[in-house]
């Protein structure tokens, strides 16, 4: 085998030939191949010998078979000391073939591209120190004593902050839509879950009022044939409910977990904001050091990396769209954007992962981090007892594949560490405020 090789900045070519010499050892391991598929009178299968089994083949099936054994065993030579590494499966562009005597194609892949890392030491990123206030406190506290709020009966005209069960028909153009209508529908007056004008429409009625509501729908709304359609909304109310909350006092501390006193309580929800607050101030942190990293260094994303990848943004935003019952036009018309738009956007997001990741991956090896089998095993058995009940998951995790996936996830959450560790004192305060922690409850304790 004779080959030339052309590297370009994400590609590489090998322009290969075989000669007599080569085809003829491809041609015995053909042979004994093909010889597994067919019966030769007075042999048993796979003891015939190699001029008998010959006799009983195509040529044809033969001289293909042939090839492409060369071209297998091929590959791997071109690539090995090569200097390259290739990330698309190998393309195949047969030339000339004369079989049993010569040979001539081509042999193309996407390789790593060079990285030309800038300074990754001199990074800038806001970082802003974690704070929690009392109101963010109050606002958890406020959200608890609403889980456990009741309503109670009332007969008179609903209030904002009351719960209505109604009955509702939506109808566009004299005729209901999908989606449009429910039976006993429990909605909290305030609440936001409707479009506006619907329950502030409510508000003033009481138990047996029927009546409509017309309303336009917004522009900006994610289903196309309602956004800024005119409607009528056919309400009947038929049950107001007072929301009546617990205080805010030992009572309600003694409900929410192992808690004996609200102090108690008050100091886990800021232990926990405060712990929400610094994981996002630090992701934050990483975040804009990778985008300077990124900005500051210079590369190319390979074609088929960046096509694989906008393959994924649009087959996870078909699921997203099928979950919320959405379809693609919908989608569009709510960004006011027609679908080559939308095909270039991805596009580029998926330029910038695939250059965002290769550079990762440069700077992974620049700095000389390493995953060892411990640290590998470990997030394993984490990701066990998640799923401990799913015999599937056991099962995929213990894959290699699934191992490697783990291993290069730690590599780069390993390396996003070091460089944030390496940039924290070039860190400078944001101009807005950091964002809150989400405000959720507090993790249950175990009782005492």
């Amino acid at each position: 085998m004779k080959s030339t090789k052309n590297v370009k900045s994400t590609s590489v070519e090998f322009e290969v030939s075989f000669d007599q010499n080569d085809f003829e050892p491809a041609r015995l391991k053909a042979l004994e191949r093909l010889a597994r598929n067919i019966k030769v009178p007075g042999f048993r299968n796979d003891k015939a010998p190699a001029n008998v089994v010959e006799q009983h083949v195509d040529p044809n099936e033969l001289a293909s078979t042939t090839l492409d054994i060369l071209v297998r065993q091929a590959i791997p030579k071109l690539f090995d000391g090569s200097g390259v590494t290739p990330v698309s499966i190998p393309r195949v562009d047969i030339k000339k073939f004369i079989p049993g005597e010569m040979a001539e194609l081509v042999v193309a892949a996407d390789i790593l591209p060079e990285v030309k890392l800038g300074d990754y030491k001199k990074l800038k990123g806001h970082y802003d120190e974690p704070k929690v206030s009392d109101d963010d406190v109050e606002d958890v506290l406020n959200r608890i004593a609403d889980s456990y709020a009741e309503g109670k009966v009332v007969k008179r005209k609903a209030e904002d902050g009351d719960e209505v069960v109604i009955d509702f028909v939506g109808k566009k153009d004299g005729v209901a839509f999908d989606g449009g209508s429910a039976k006993d529908y429990r909605l909290r007056l305030g609440s936001g879950a409707f479009i506006p004008g619907f329950e502030d429409g409510i508000v003033g009625h009481e138990s047996g009022d029927k009546f409509d509501l017309n309303l336009t729908f917004p522009k900006d709304y994610g289903n196309a044939d309602l956004a800024g359609a005119k409607t009528v909304f056919e309400v009947l109310v038929k049950q107001v409910n007072e929301i009546v909350k617990p205080a805010i006092d030992d009572e309600l501390a003694k409900k929410s977990g192992a808690f004996e006193t609200l102090k108690e309580l008050r100091e886990d929800i800021k232990k926990n904001l405060l712990a929400q607050a610094e994981h996002n101030a630090e992701e934050h942190f990483k975040d804009d050091l990778l985008t300077a990293l990124v900005d500051s260094s210079k590369t190319e994303a390979p074609a088929s990396l960046v096509e694989e990848q906008a393959d994924h943004i649009k087959e996870d935003l078909a699921r997203n769209l099928q979950t919320r019952g959405q379809k693609m036009e919908d989608f569009l018309a709510a960004r006011s954007q027609s679908q080559e738009e939308w095909e270039e956007e991805v596009k580029k997001t998926a330029e910038r992962r695939v250059t965002s990741s290769i550079i990762v991956q440069k700077l992974s090896d620049e700095l000389k981090i390493d995953v060892t089998d411990e640290e590998i095993e470990q997030q394993v058995n984490e990701m066990l007892s998640v799923y401990k009940n799913d015999k599937n998951a056991a099962e995929q995790l213990a894959t290699p594949e699934a191992r490697n996936s783990i291993a290069n996830r730690l590599r780069i959450n390993k390396t996003m560490d070091k460089l944030a560790e390496l940039n924290r004192p070039h860190a400078v305060a944001s101009k807005k405020p950091a964002k809150k922690a989400d405000a959720k409850k507090p993790a249950k304790k175990a009782k005492k």
